[in-house]
């Protein structure tokens, strides 16, 4: 038994590890130099967060729907799994109405498969719910139990979030060639060695000429709600990121590349 929870132990913090955070001290600064544009009241549903000026929803339909009609929290606040509140409220304009658990568990990759799982649960689409383990291994829901309700459901999320990282997620995941062709739904996964993060596109939008912006949601470590991301380089689109962005995409507490973005 010890020999189990060592072993336990040691993927708990191989997973903890994943989502570290590598920022450089420029990126800091400028999510606390940047005005940035926060809904004055609460939102109900991820749908209600603003347009830029000019655009309009892309017209979706199953998980893409899904995802867009998620509710979120009306106190607009992230917290860690013991119930303590994020120190930096500052990098969200919108928290997801999902529970976080009482253990350090659903972090950054954890949150990308957690609103994967939560809608094929929704949908009953139980066969589907499986997800690839650090150890290469892929483990579904029916083969875990037999049943099929919300609190089995949860003990086989927990496992999930156990025994896979970012790495996982994205051998389980497929690239996606172009930021054009960005979907809702899509996920953004950086497996680096030792650290990585991962997250989770919740929304797309297109303007008249054909550009297109999108919105990220991420939870990080240790775990904590998954928020809606503000864009730090913007005063006046955040949370939207345009797909055309040059260089590297910089977000609150992470920097991905554009090979990054990819698809389940």
């Amino acid at each position: 038994m010890k020999n189990t929870r060592l072993i336990f132990s040691g993927l708990i913090l191989f997973g903890y590890l994943s989502c570290q955070n590598t920022l450089s001290p420029d990126v800091e600064d400028i999510v606390e130099k940047e005005h940035l544009v926060i809904p004055q009241k609460p939102l109900e549903f991820l749908s209600d967060i603003r347009l830029p000026e000019g655009y309009k929803r892309e017209s979706v339909s199953g998980y893409g729907k899904w995802i867009r009609n998620l509710k979120l929290n009306k106190d607009n606040i992230v917290y860690y799994y013991n119930g303590d509140a994020k120190p930096n409220q500052s990098i969200h304009v919108a928290v997801l109405d999902f529970d976080i658990g009482e253990r350090d568990l659903q972090q950054c990759a954890d949150a990308c498969m957690r609103i994967r799982a939560e809608y094929l649960f929704e949908q009953r689409k139980f066969n589907e719910i499986k997800f690839l383990l650090a150890s290469g291994k892929r483990k579904s829901f029916s083969e875990y139990t037999s049943k099929r309700d919300r609190t089995s459901f949860k003990k086989y999320m927990n496992y999930i979030f156990a025994y896979a990282n970012t790495a996982s997620l994205k051998k389980q995941t497929k690239p996606v060639n172009s930021f054009n062709e960005i979907q809702i739904g899509d996920v953004l996964v950086q497996s680096g060695t030792p650290y990585g993060h991962a997250v989770t596109v919740m929304d797309v939008c297109t303007s008249e000429k054909g550009q297109k912006q999108f919105m990220l949601s991420q939870s990080y470590m240790p775990a904590q709600s998954i928020e809606i991301l503000i864009n730090p380089k913007s005063t006046t689109n955040s949370p939207w990121y345009p797909v055309n962005f040059e260089g590297d995409l910089v977000t609150p507490e992470w920097t991905f590349i554009k090979e990054d973005l990819r698809r389940f």
